[in-house]
């Protein structure tokens, strides 16, 4: 297994993870990488013929190339949108390091990059008994942080960058995310972010639903 793994986190849920991550990929394969995206736990699914989808991992595969089957990018999809302890439980399902660990194994032998959607923020745990850290240290990812820019974002970014860190992690850099239309001093607050962050910046994105990931991926110099 000698893909590059990164694991991408935000400073809340829905911070942009998946905007973030399809672009990524497309990043990575405009420079001639293989680059394959995961979600290995998915809260929020809807059910198909195929079984239970979701719209984020369907996302980060539609992104992918090579292809690969969707039970290897989202190993636990569960139906209810809530935290995955929550909706595991409701589920009935038992949440454990080991499948999602096979199942980036075996997309690691097909790519360079193998890039992991985490859910929420940081501490926002997969179960009851597993942080979303222990994914990162079992595989060793590096880490990359995607910020919304709003109110707030300056303490949850500095809270967020202390705790990968702390928790003894690489954070490569991190990612302005626009997810709100209007925003007064959104540059002020992505200047202060810049000065205020040890991490380097790694890109920012603007607020514009509907565009394309390989079109945001340009604005992505995927200089790490």
């Amino acid at each position: 297994m000698s893909a590059r793994g990164l694991f991408v986190t935000g400073t809340d849920t829905d911070a942009g993870k998946t905007v973030v991550s399809t672009a990524l990929l497309h990043a990575l394969r405009a420079r001639g990488q293989r680059a394959i995206g995961m979600k290995p736990v998915a809260s929020g699914c809807r059910w198909s013929e195929a079984g239970w989808r979701n719209d984020d991992a369907l996302a980060l595969q539609a992104a992918s190339e090579p292809g690969c089957d969707y039970a290897l990018v989202n190993p636990y999809a569960l139906p209810e949108a809530t935290a995955p302890q929550i909706a595991a439980a409701r589920a009935g399902v038992t949440l454990e390091l080991a499948p999602m660990l096979a199942a980036y194994r075996q997309l690691a032998e097909r790519a360079d990059t193998v890039l992991v959607e985490g859910v929420g923020g940081w501490l926002a745990p997969l179960s009851e008994s597993i942080d979303q850290g222990d994914l990162v240290a079992a595989l060793q990812l590096q880490v990359i942080l995607v910020v919304d820019l709003r109110l707030g974002c300056i303490n949850h970014a500095r809270l967020s960058e202390r705790a990968i860190r702390s928790d003894g992690h690489t954070l490569v850099g991190w990612i302005g995310n626009s997810t709100q239309a209007q925003l007064d001093f959104a540059d002020a607050y992505f200047e202060a972010l810049s000065a205020n962050l040890s991490t380097p910046c790694l890109g920012r994105l603007p607020h514009a639903p509907g565009t394309s990931p390989n079109v945001f991926a340009k604005q992505l110099p995927m200089a790490f």
